[in-house]
């Protein structure tokens, strides 16, 4: 097997392998030309995003400086946004709904180690894949950890270091990251503000 093919299959691998040095050159290539973009070249991000990522759906828009390990293991859904300092290492599959929000510098590694010394010395490496919902708002200054699934409708609080999974529908907030809440504690009040908005002003569209 390959050590490609391991990597994603979440099995011991080694990082230094050829084939795998010339993916991360060529990610890192691309991310160095989208972070050299201006405001003003917007259609040129997208482009490269394109080549980049493993999917990119509309109306995706990162701010930079975004780093990434691959891009092609990152698929990404409709409406997405990443504000400033965005890290993925993607050694494994990050995939992200549809309407996600990240604050500055959040986090995603795939990657881990092995916690034997030996082993670890030995430069193999593993990683596991990281799986966001749709709806979902990740506060500043979050860390989401290998093999974390986050479910739908979820705000993760800023800070958070998130290493196991979080139910649909929850406000989770700390290290590590714990539910506090359900989403639907807020609704009537959030629904209550959403209304008064469009009272006031009614030509906007809603």
């Amino acid at each position: 097997m390959s050590e490609l093919t391991n990597m994603l299959d979440g099995k011991l691998y080694k990082s230094a392998d050829s084939q795998l040095a010339e993916m991360r050159n060529k990610a890192r290539k691309l991310c160095r030309q989208f972070n050299n973009t201006d405001e003003t070249q917007i259609e040129q991000r997208t482009e490269i995003l394109k080549q980049l990522l493993g999917k990119m759906g509309e109306n995706c828009f990162v701010e930079p400086n975004f780093t990434c390990d691959y891009g092609c293991h990152i698929f990404v859904g409709d409406n997405f946004y990443a504000n400033f300092g965005c890290v993925i290492l993607d050694v494994n599959k990050v995939t992200i709904g549809n309407n996600v929000m990240f604050a500055p510098s959040v986090h995603i590694f795939t990657a881990t180690h092995p916690t034997d010394p030996f082993v670890r010395n030995s430069g193999l490496e593993l990683g596991h894949p990281i799986t966001i919902g749709d709806n979902v708002w990740i506060g500043g200054n979050c860390t989401i950890n290998p093999g974390v699934t986050i479910g739908n409708n979820c705000v993760i609080g800023s800070g958070s270091v998130v290493t196991h999974d979080i139910p649909d529908n929850s406000i989770a907030v700390g290290n590590p990251c714990r539910v506090v809440k359900s989403i639907d504690v807020d609704k009537d009040y959030w629904m209550q503000q959403y209304n008064e908005y469009f009272l006031k002003n009614p030509t906007n569209n809603q």
